[in-house]
């Protein structure tokens, strides 16, 4: 697994996601896109997409499984893609928006748009967060930072014994 150096922390607040959230769906409205489908990368793109698509007030919505950070700092050496997998051919001739919490490395973002691209008629790219390193440049971005990002969904501990005792991961970016 691949370590990172460490970095300073920037803490989200539901609050501030809250309206991170909305100026993101304003950029993406005021833009002149009109997706036909949002995909959530799970699953810290969930609470970005749902929101997103609430905003935009677009009910269709699907999610796409990838894994890659285990930990703070600590990755696979590539992301993986985790069942389920949205059947690739329904996705024929729509516009996708394709939402995730952060573009740090970018791998993550740049596996998925190349999954999907050549199945959609459009793609964008949406996240909270983009890394000045990142491989990928998202469409749409609510801020820049170097630093490493505690969202608020990444409050420990995890909820219930059998899954803490099993071990469970840590905030998790691609």
């Amino acid at each position: 697994m691949a370590e990172e150096p460490e970095h300073a922390v920037e803490v989200l607040t539901w609050e501030d996601f809250g309206r991170a959230s909305r100026l993101l769906a304003q950029r993406v409205a005021d833009s002149g896109y009109r997706p036909d489908l949002m995909v959530a990368i799970a699953r810290g793109g969930l609470p970005v997409g749902g929101t997103l698509a609430y905003s935009l007030g677009l009910k269709n919505c699907t999610a796409i499984n990838v894994k890659f950070y285990t930990g703070i700092g600590t990755r696979l050496d590539v992301p993986v893609l985790l069942p389920p997998t949205p059947p690739l051919v329904d996705l024929a001739g729509l516009r996708v928006l394709l939402a995730d919490d952060v573009a740090d490395s970018g791998e993550t973002l740049a596996m998925v748009v190349d999954l999907l691209r050549p199945h959609v008629a459009e793609l964008r790219t949406v996240v909270l967060y983009h890394k000045p390193w990142s491989v990928v440049t998202p469409d749409y971005s609510w801020a820049t930072t170097s630093d490493w990002i505690h969202f608020p969904w990444d409050e420990p501990p995890v909820v219930g014994s059998e899954v803490a005792a099993a071990g469970a991961e840590g905030p998790a970016q691609a």
